[in-house]
């Protein structure tokens, strides 16, 4: 193998450019040619493809986003669409492609390794909700975003003896609003894993009333339903004054922690290594911190659960 590229699909998330780095880094290390492609599987269909030199990855490592560009591509779900896309590859000269991005962008590259094309697929998502790695590039960044705005929102939670729900994204995960909610103290944490409902929820804040507590944070993940929504339950079962705060796209952006650019070079060096080993259809992962990789589709058709030990641990610290 001479040649390989790199793209970025779907979501972006905070370590992406980390990934990209050690992707293009460590092909050249290893005399490879190294091209990038713009706008995910979309820009490869349209052929926007680049080679990649060392500078072309420097001072990368601290940013945000994504260098390369993400799209979704409807095109690309097709089987002329995935053609298109190998086309577009071989007439590059490459053999190999790292995809870096969710379950979406992993299932595209399984498509493409189906038809004869050698990809490895790298977790970035913030939603930390892919089978085969206990940490996705993105997740722990996102994490400490979520973090820092709850504690400022305690902050005037407090001032005004209000309750404040705050809907946290995950997709359909609620590791995101799990990790957050045990790190900032949280009274209550909603999570599709455990649908609580809102009765227990109610409950919790009376109880807290009654000792002469006057505020309370509630996470809900965005899997569960609308914050505004449970907001408005609460306000109507409690009667005590409510906000709600969306924290929406901020959560993807941000400088990437030490922790995201470190687990996004190892992986993104493992996937380059995997090629050369002759390895197709596989994902790279991370499991009790030691490198792993598993067959793509494998690893998704598993389910993703969170630590729910976690889960029950905050419920009994926020008695």
């Amino acid at each position: 193998m001479k040649k390989i590229a790199v793209l970025t699909s779907g979501g972006d998330a905070p370590g992406m450019n980390a990934a990209i780095r050690a992707v293009v880094r460590k092909g050249i290390y290893h005399d490879l040619d190294v091209f990038g492609i713009y706008y995910g599987y979309q820009g490869l269909i349209e052929g926007k493809i680049e080679k990649m030199e060392l500078g072309s990855v420097g001072d990368i490592i601290q940013k945000g986003g994504t260098i390369l560009y993400t799209s979704r591509s409807e095109e690309f779900k097709t089987e002329q669409g995935q053609i298109k896309a190998i086309e577009q590859l071989k007439k590059y000269g490459i053999e190999g492609l790292v995809v870096i991005g969710g379950d979406g962008s992993f299932r595209g590259a399984s498509k493409l390794t189906e038809k004869g094309f050698p990809c490895i697929g790298v977790p970035g998502t913030i939603d930390n909700d892919i089978p085969g790695t206990d940490f996705t590039i993105g997740f722990d960044t996102a994490l400490n975003t979520v973090i820092q705005a709850v504690d400022k929102i305690r902050d005037t939670a407090t001032s005004h003896e209000r309750t404040y729900i705050i809907e946290v994204m995950g997709r359909n995960a609620g590791d995101l609003a799990l990790w957050a909610g045990l790190a900032a103290g949280a009274e209550s944490i909603i999570i599709p894993e455990k649908n609580e409902p809102v009765e227990s929820v109610v409950d919790r804040i009376k109880r807290g009333h009654e000792r002469g507590k006057r505020h309370s944070i509630i996470l809900v993940a965005e899997g569960v339903g609308s914050g505004m929504e449970f907001g408005e339950k609460i306000k109507e079962l409690t009667s005590f004054e409510t906000r709600v705060t969306v924290l929406g796209h901020t959560q993807r952006g941000g400088s990437p922690t030490a922790n995201d650019r470190v687990l996004a070079s190892r992986l993104g060096a493992k996937a380059v290594d995997l090629l050369l080993e002759g390895k197709a259809g596989r994902m790279v992962g991370i499991q009790n911190n030691q490198l792993k990789d598993h067959d793509i589709l494998e690893a998704l058709n598993q389910s993703h659960i969170p630590e729910l030990s976690m889960y029950q641990l905050s419920q009994e610290l926020s008695i």
